[in-house]
């Protein structure tokens, strides 16, 4: 029996909106990787008082090296399941592929830049390559092979950067290892460009906007899940401390609120935008990047909870607020972007809630006087969910008696 071509692209209107059971499945395996991310971030803060501080920014650089490299793993897998049919056999081999791949990255992660480097970066470059490559081989129509020809040349030109990388010591390694990062989005960005064989124009790929704007969603959910299970881990060890009570406390009303903000609308009609979008892969495509700043400012805000349950009382240091009052902050900027893409406006209340986080850095220092005596991790902690309920509160208020706002997508 002849396996049916899968060029069929998902238009709006046809194939299944929802996401499938294997995608689902792939997307466990992140619950895990951001575990790791946040385990190894967490080492290099936790222990910033023995390191310089130049030691910490060093290591905080190279955890979020390998969360983009996992990143564009996901992406890649969650763009091609949105453009074609994601339960055709050679699609699901593809998730699974990317399914293993990003597995053992996660598991390489602790150690990737001394003995596993080679494992995580083998890893991406399969799974990278085998993408394009399958694409390749099974679609028919010319111009859908013309730019998983380009996609395969530019991964496996990457490809040698990442092994050669592996190979090398540590900061060679970075290098490699970020100019090849920096060279696939690059390509992402300007359509692929290939000697001879030229750029792809954006605005012309095919995606089914509703099945891709879920899985944005659901991958920002799996982050609001790792900091959940980073919390309740963390105060699992010593439940029994008023202190470490509050601030897993915090941490669960600072995901409360995280959530909260995020569906307060635009979260809830990502789809509809898309679909409406005179083109839906330029809205697409700006939608991966906002959902990226707001997933790492999650992420942040994952590992600074994690400090104050751990340090609840102790001395703050500038890259613990970095993460407890910058994570926040983070996801803030990215929440303000996605407004725009979904409505062409942006709150206020975005932009006053990221200046009071940004101003509270400096106040909670332990170098102020006037705020030494109360300059704990856990004060921290309890502002920023403070300053997320007032964009919590100033959402509901605009909302209030209001019809559902439509989406006004200015792309």
């Amino acid at each position: 029996m002849r396996i049916p071509e899968p060029a069929a692209l998902l238009h709006p209107g046809s194939g299944p909106n929802r996401a499938t059971f294997l995608e689902l499945f792939f997307d466990l395996v992140f619950v895990f990787a951001l575990t790791r991310i946040s385990a190894r971030a967490f080492e290099d803060l936790a222990l910033e008082g023995g390191k310089t501080g130049w030691t910490a920014v060093t290591g905080g650089g190279k955890t979020l090296l390998l969360f983009l490299a996992l990143w564009a793993v996901w992406q890649g897998t969650a763009w091609t399941t949105s453009r074609y049919d994601p339960y055709h056999i050679w699609l699901q081999v593809i998730v699974v592929v990317a399914l293993v791949g990003s597995m053992v990255m996660a598991v390489a992660i602790p150690r990737a830049f001394s003995s596993t480097g080679l494992a995580f970066a083998a890893a991406y470059v399969v799974v990278q390559v085998s993408r394009p490559a399958i694409l390749l081989l099974t679609l028919r129509r010319l111009q859908h092979r013309r730019l998983k020809l380009r996609m395969l040349i530019t991964f496996s030109m990457t490809g040698v950067l990442w092994l050669a990388g592996a190979l090398l010591p540590t900061d060679a390694r970075v290098t490699l290892w970020t100019l090849a990062l920096l060279l696939e989005y690059l390509a992402s960005r300007f359509g692929w460009p290939v000697p001879v064989l030229g750029r792809s124009t954006v605005s012309r790929w095919d995606i089914h906007g509703e099945h891709l704007a879920e899985r944005y969603q659901q991958f920002f959910l799996v982050a609001l899940g790792e900091t959940i299970l980073i919390a309740g881990l963390a105060y699992s060890r010593a439940p029994d401390s008023a202190t470490r009570t509050a601030a897993f406390a915090a941490a669960l009303l600072t995901t409360v609120l995280l959530w909260r903000i995020y569906v307060q609308r635009a979260g809830r009609i990502l789809g509809e935008a898309v679909t409406r979008a005179a083109h839906p892969a330029t809205i697409g495509r700006s939608a991966a990047d906002t959902h990226l700043v707001m997933v790492i400012g999650v992420v942040a805000t994952a590992i600074g909870y994690e400090l104050v349950n751990e340090h609840p009382t102790g001395h703050n240091q500038v890259g613990w607020l970095a993460m407890i009052l910058g994570g926040p902050a983070f996801f803030l900027l990215g929440r303000a972007r996605f407004e725009y893409e979904v409505f062409g406006r942006v709150s206020p209340s975005r932009w006053v809630a990221v200046l009071v986080l940004l101003l509270l850095m400096p106040l909670l220092k332990p170098a102020v006087p006037l705020t030494a005596a109360i300059a704990t991790p856990l004060v921290a902690a309890f502002a920023a969910p403070l300053v997320l309920l007032g964009v919590a509160v100033a959402d509901a208020r605009r909302a209030w008696g209001r019809p559902p706002e439509e989406a006004a997508p200015p792309f």
